[in-house]
């Protein structure tokens, strides 16, 4: 039992060390090569075909000459019971493009509750409906209109 043991021990050592010497013999002929060459990049290669980058960036600069509109969200209150959707995006839509117009509604009901918002496209055009849709009579009402703001919870 003893000599299986001494055997398989011996075994183990010499494939150790043959791996050790393989090990040695790869660092050494690595360092013998010294070090790779570098490859140098021509203009080319870096830069790549210019007038084909100078169109693209033109006609990208020319598409966005104009600043991009940015959406403002509008309080609408003291709505009428009677006032819908519809209502709202004809009102506003006389001072710029509504994107969206919501009149919130009971759970449990389905009636209005007086009050809705409205997503204008442009900021601009939403100070315009402001100043002149705010105290204004919609559906028999005064309504009131603000900008709208995050709710603290």
């Amino acid at each position: 039992m003893s000599s299986n043991y001494s055997m398989g021990k011996r075994r183990r050592d010499t494939e150790k060390a043959r791996k050790k010497k393989q090990r040695a013999e790869r660092r050494d002929r690595k360092r013998r090569a010294g070090p790779s060459e570098i490859p140098i990049a021509t203009v080319e290669d870096v830069t790549g075909d210019l007038d084909v980058i100078e169109r693209q960036v033109r006609a990208r600069q020319s598409q966005d000459r104009g600043a991009k509109a940015i959406p403002s969200r509008l309080f609408v209150g003291s709505l009428s019971w009677d006032t819908n959707e519809h209502d709202l995006r004809e009102a506003f839509g006389d001072y710029g493009n509504v994107t969206d117009a919501v009149v919130v509604c009971d759970r449990n009901t389905g009636k209005s509750r007086g009050f809705g918002f409205v997503v204008m496209e442009d900021r601009k055009d939403a100070a315009k409906a402001i100043k002149e849709l705010d105290g204004a009579e919609l559906d028999g009402r005064e309504i009131v209109v603000n900008l709208a703001t995050e709710r603290t919870r």
